[in-house]
Formats: C-alpha cells, sequence, structure tokens
C-alpha cells in the first residue's frame, strides 16, 4: 500500500527537508490547498451573482455549499482509505485531474442541476486531495516542522480567501461569474505541471486492509476530536455562508466595496490558521485541542454579540474580523490528535488520520450551513450569529472530555 504518512521516518541529514521548510514541494503542496480553497469558498463571493445567472434565489445557491460539504465528508474518509492501496503520486495527480474537471463543468453549466452535479464531483475528491497532501509530510518536512507543515497546508484556505476569493469575486463582478472559474481551470493547469515537476514518487507501504482502518473510530479520543471540529466548524458556518448579506445587508459595506471585506476577513482567517500551529505545540495527542476549550467559549460570545452587528456598523466590522480570527484555531490541534493517537493506537491507520479534520470540519460546514439557511430563511441575518453560537458551546463540552496525560502536556 501507499500514502500513508508514518512520522517515526528519518531523513538523511543532508536532504533539502532538513536545511530549509519552503522547499518547491511544500510550496506545491500549500499550492494544492490554496486551489481547493479557492474552489470551495469560492461560492461565498459569487452567491449573488450566480443566483441572478441562473435565475434562481441566493438560499437555493447557498444550499450548494451544504451539498457540497455533504458530499465531502463521507467521500474524505473512504477515499483517503481507499487511496493507501494505489501509488501516493498518480492517485494524487488523478485527484487533481478529476477537481480540474468539475471546475470545467462549472465554467460552462447551463443551468442550477449541471452545477449541482459539478460541486459534487469536486467535493468527491477534495478532501482526499488534502488527505494525500499531508502524506508527503515525512517527505518534504523534518519531524520538528510537523505542526509546521500542518498549519501551512491547513493556511492554504485561508490564503484563498484572502487573495483568491477576493479577486475571484471581483472578477466575477467585472467579467461575469463564469469568469470565476476560468481563472481556477487555469490555475489548476499550472499546479498539475507544478505537481509534475516537484513532488515526489516515493511510497510508503503499510500491511493493512481497508475495512481493518476504520477501527480507529472505535477510540474514544477519535471521536471526540471528530466532534470538537464538527461543532467547531458548524459555529462558524453558520454565519460564514451568507457573510456576503450579512456585509453589504447588516454591515452596510456597498456592493463594490465587498470583495474588500472578504479579503479582509480572509486575512483574519490566514491569521488564524497560522496562529493555530503555535497552540498544536503546547504538548502532544489530545493536549493541544483539550486546552482551546477557553477558545471555544470566548468564540461562542462573539457569536451572540454579531446579532447587534447592524446597530453599530463599524463594530461589527471589526466584529467579523474577530471572528475570522477564531475560525481555524482549532485544526492543527486536531491534526496532532488524530496523528498522534493514530501512531501510538492504530498504525495503520496513518492515512485515514490524515483525512479526519477534513472530514469532521466539512460535516461541520454542511450542518451550519444548512442550519444557517433555515435561520435566513425564517428568522433572517441576525439571528446567524446566536444559532452560531450553540455549536461553540457544544464544542466547548466536547473536549471538557478529553483527559491529557501528564507526557502529552509535556510534564
Amino acid at each position: 500500500m501507499t500514502g500513508n504518512i508514518d512520522t517515526r521516518e528519518q531523513h538523511p541529514k543532508n536532504t533539502p527537508a532538513r536545511t530549509r521548510f519552503f522547499t518547491p514541494a511544500v510550496i506545491t503542496l500549500i499550492a494544492t490547498s490554496f486551489m481547493l480553497g479557492i474552489s470551495e469558498f469560492i461560492m461565498v463571493g459569487i452567491l449573488p451573482r450566480i443566483a441572478h445567472g441562473l435565475h434562481v434565489s441566493e438560499v437555493t445557491v447557498g444550499n450548494l455549499v451544504s451539498l457540497f460539504a455533504v458530499a465531502y465528508a463521507p467521500a474524505t474518509p473512504i477515499g483517503s482509505a481507499l487511496s493507501a492501496r494505489f501509488p501516493r503520486f498518480a492517485t494524487h495527480m488523478i485527484l487533481i485531474a478529476v477537481f480540474l474537471t468539475g471546475n470545467i463543468l462549472c465554467l460552462i453549466a447551463p443551468n442550477y442541476p449541471i452545477l449541482l452535479i459539478a460541486r459534487i464531483m469536486i467535493a468527491l475528491v477534495s478532501g482526499t486531495t488534502v488527505a494525500v497532501s499531508m502524506t508527503y509530510a515525512p517527505d518534504v518536512a523534518s519531524a520538528s516542522n510537523r505542526t509546521r507543515f500542518i498549519a501551512w497546508v491547513f493556511s492554504g484556505f485561508s490564503i484563498a480567501s484572502v487573495v483568491g476569493v477576493p479577486i475571484g469575486t471581483w472578477i466575477a463582478e467585472t467579467f461575469g461569474w463564469r469568469a470565476a472559474f476560468a481563472l481556477i481551470v487555469a490555475l489548476t493547469i499550472i499546479l498539475m505541471l507544478a505537481m509534475l515537476a516537484v513532488l515526489p514518487r516515493n511510497s510508503h507501504p503499510m500491511a493493512i486492509g481497508f475495512l481493518p482502518q476504520f477501527r480507529l473510530f472505535a477510540d474514544r479520543r477519535i471521536r471526540l476530536g471528530v466532534f470538537a471540529v464538527l461543532f467547531g466548524a458548524a459555529a462558524s458556518y453558520v454565519f460564514y455562508t451568507y457573510l456576503t448579506p450579512i456585509l453589504r445587508d447588516e454591515i452596510g459595506v456597498p456592493q463594490r466595496f465587498v470583495s474588500i471585506g472578504l479579503m479582509m476577513f480572509g486575512a483574519a482567517c490566514l491569521c488564524s490558521n497560522l496562529y493555530s500551529g503555535r497552540l498544536a505545540n503546547r504538548g502532544t495527542g489530545v493536549a493541544p485541542l483539550a486546552r482551546i476549550r477557553p477558545i471555544y467559549l470566548i468564540h461562542a460570545l462573539l457569536l451572540c454579540l454579531l446579532a447587534f452587528a447592524g446597530l453599530l456598523p463599524f463594530a461589527g466590522a471589526l466584529l467579523l474580523i474577530m471572528l475570522g480570527l477564531f475560525m481555524y484555531l482549532q485544526n492543527s490541534s486536531s491534526q496532532v490528535l488524530y496523528m498522534d493517537v493514530a501512531a501510538q493506537a492504530h498504525p495503520g491507520s496513518m492515512n485515514l488520520a490524515a483525512s479526519l479534520n477534513s472530514m469532521s470540519f466539512n460535516i461541520g460546514i454542511a450542518l451550519g450551513s444548512a442550519v444557517g439557511g433555515i435561520v435566513n430563511d425564517h428568522l433572517g441575518l441576525t439571528w446567524l450569529g446566536p444559532f452560531g453560537a450553540v455549536f461553540a458551546l457544544l464544542a466547548a463540552l466536547t473536549v471538557s472530555g478529553l483527559h491529557p496525560t501528564e507526557a502529552e502536556l509535556g510534564k
């Protein structure tokens, strides 16, 4: 089998992974997450344009976010477990080729059903692509740079929010929403050429079948980690799915400046992802995630305050930036939990463990955006924050069940 992470693998002393972090391979893997992030999050910025162009409601287009995550969540662990049975590099290239095909379909989609099929096609391969990217860790980064590598791969999504999504939104407003997907198609082709040039071709076989890998879910620590990320993501996506309407209708940002607002929010998300790497260094195993319980509680308070954002627009804008700073703080800590627990108790499931953060986060996206759609339909944008706060409190309650050992705490 191939494509499995083995954090115990040693590098030769003089390999590039030992001498510097931002090698061409690492940059290409970050760029892969960047492309996946643009494709996934672009809907937030161009949602009104698509709704107008296809003659459907904004809520109907917003449902694409939920449906994307519904397809993403089950496909990620299944695809990641299956990918362990095939050559890693070839599997990676095939996944990106399917991703490219899905975005070409988005570009030419004549109606909503075709766009839906295209989005589901992209969702089916996106999570597995992230998991396979993680499996390059022992080949492109030293053990001391593990949490840094994790944080930067996840940060590719935030960089997409900072740069890709606002630019895509501007392109959609200037040239039409299809032009945004044309940009994604062009950049994906460039990415595939870079992958061919710099990614290592080696693989790491592990002698375990498909079904035995799923014994990982029998571990209570893994289940608590999954639910914590699920609730944490749902807390943010109740409002994030409708970030453009919130900026436009609640905060009062003119339509021509919405892309700037999205860029500022994305910058906060990037800081959130990068700082999550520092939080993940506070111990090993379950300790880093257990230690962020106060962060979930503060997040809940900020989400409740979002209900009053329309009263003081400037304060509301600052509040949105603060929410962006909290959006991804759990990412690296949860990934450390999955990988360390798997390495300790389920070494044959490392490839599957690499996929759990993407899986659980996207279940949270599906749940949060679905709840957000219902709340927006029946109560309006004002109530999105308080409903998100409920999920943040559930995340805090979940991590309360994690009990790190003294060794994990670093004592």
